[in-house]
């Protein structure tokens, strides 16, 4: 069996960054993040989600969050600047990205968005995001996620 590139994985072997790919059981549905911590036997807070908003400027903005936390909105539009955010609809999003509901990665999107993680992934050793199809997790330091997609740390959690 072939192994499969994603354009994530290209992206990191292109920039000679180190990760490992971690594949979990799928029918290919979309399945949460929690349920992704569960089925690769890791903690939910390394376990990150990438979601894609739409900012009141009519821009694409990227926000990864821990499986079990969510958007605090109101926090991650002060961090990017713009008025109000609201999540981009499901529908949308493989045009927006190239990626679909479940296997969106914040690695080798269409085009680079302005992304933010939350602040909790600065003292991680190793994270998880998914590797651009569903199925499929790439566990990296968080120093080479940011060398691979410039983002910034920044209080997105709600709570």
């Amino acid at each position: 069996m072939k192994a499969v590139k994603t354009n994530a994985m290209r992206l990191l072997d292109t920039l000679k960054l180190p990760y490992e790919v971690s594949a979990y059981p799928s029918d290919g549905t979309a399945v949460d993040a929690q349920r992704v911590a569960q089925l690769l036997g890791e903690e939910p807070s390394r376990v990150f989600k990438t979601l894609v908003l739409l900012g009141s400027d009519k821009k694409h903005y990227v926000c990864l969050l821990p499986a079990a936390a969510e958007l605090d909105l109101k926090a991650a539009a002060a961090h990017f600047g713009v008025k109000s955010l609201s999540m981009e609809h499901v529908a949308d999003l493989k045009a927006v990205t190239g990626y679909v509901r479940g296997g969106c990665s914040p690695l080798g999107m269409k085009k680079s968005f302005a992304t933010a993680i939350d602040q909790s992934a600065r003292g991680l050793s190793y994270l998880y995001v998914s590797a651009g199809q569903i199925g499929l997790q790439l566990k990296l330091s968080p120093e080479a996620l940011v060398r691979a997609q410039p983002m910034d740390f920044a209080p997105l959690a709600r709570g």
